[in-house]
């Protein structure tokens, strides 16, 4: 798989806000989120998400439409459609 990119857009004190985009065929890699965090998906999409177990699930991502997740998720990112999937990150430092 090729691997996603990213930029980081701001990074203070509060809040770091990534700009994540995963072309077709790549993937994240398996993480570990160590803050609170917020996903505002830029344009339409699906994610395949990888548990540390390996189960697979797949998201539906709605451009606009926040979701919220606790610190301490574990998973890997997979874009296995045609399409670019776009996100922004925003991590909760306090």
């Amino acid at each position: 798989m090729l691997a996603a990119k990213s930029e980081v857009q701001v990074d203070n004190e509060e809040v770091r806000v990534t700009e994540w985009r995963l072309a077709p065929g790549s993937a994240t890699g398996h993480h570990t989120h160590g803050m609170d965090y917020v996903i505002v998906p830029v344009a339409a999409g699906e994610m395949t998400i990888v548990a540390p177990n390996g189960e697979r699930s797949k998201a539906q991502l709605a451009a606009g439409k926040s979701y919220f997740r606790k610190a301490g998720v574990q998973h890997d990112v997979l874009n296995e459609t045609s399409t670019e999937i776009v996100f922004l990150e925003i991590e909760l430092k306090r």
